[in-house]
């Protein structure tokens, strides 16, 4: 599946790209983290998520994968939500539709999470706002995927 198929729509919040840490800021960010927790993460291998957090397992980050549905995704113990990982999350990478996303940045927050990664076709500024205001870095409408293989190559 293309990346284009499994975009999504922005609650209309104008400020994603711009809001945006600097390119350095998401070097320091990539290079920091170890533990990514990856919601919404499929198990079909054709599917985006897929694809994304393989590649980011194979560079050596821990993956976390968020889904009730599953018990195990790339050999990695599934987790139903963000509030049962028995770990600290560096990163939450987001791949779900734009409605879920407030619920997912409350996890983050409830959870103390580095960052919210919203992926490509993501962005939701009330969600955004709110994890920024708790001292959460916010990266909406980018693949970490491509800015891991454009910054750290």
């Amino acid at each position: 599946m293309n990346i284009n198929e499994e975009k999504r729509n922005s609650d209309g919040g104008a400020d994603a790209p711009a809001a945006n840490p600097s390119q350095q800021e998401l070097l320091e960010l990539l290079q920091s983290s170890r533990t990514i927790a990856v919601v919404g993460l499929s198990d079909n291998p054709g599917r985006h998520s897929c694809i994304v957090a393989a590649y980011l397992k194979s560079k050596g980050y821990r993956i976390i994968p968020v889904n009730p549905k599953k018990t195990e995704i790339l050999q990695e113990k599934c987790y139903p939500d963000l509030l049962a990982i028995p770990d600290p999350v560096d990163i939450v990478d987001i791949f779900r539709n734009t409605e879920a996303l407030p619920g997912i940045v409350d996890e983050a927050i409830k959870i103390g999470a580095g960052a919210v990664w919203m992926q490509q076709g993501l962005s939701h500024s009330k969600a955004a706002q709110k994890a920024r205001a708790a001292g959460i870095c916010v990266i909406q409408n980018l693949c970490i995927m491509v800015q891991h293989q454009k910054l750290l190559r």
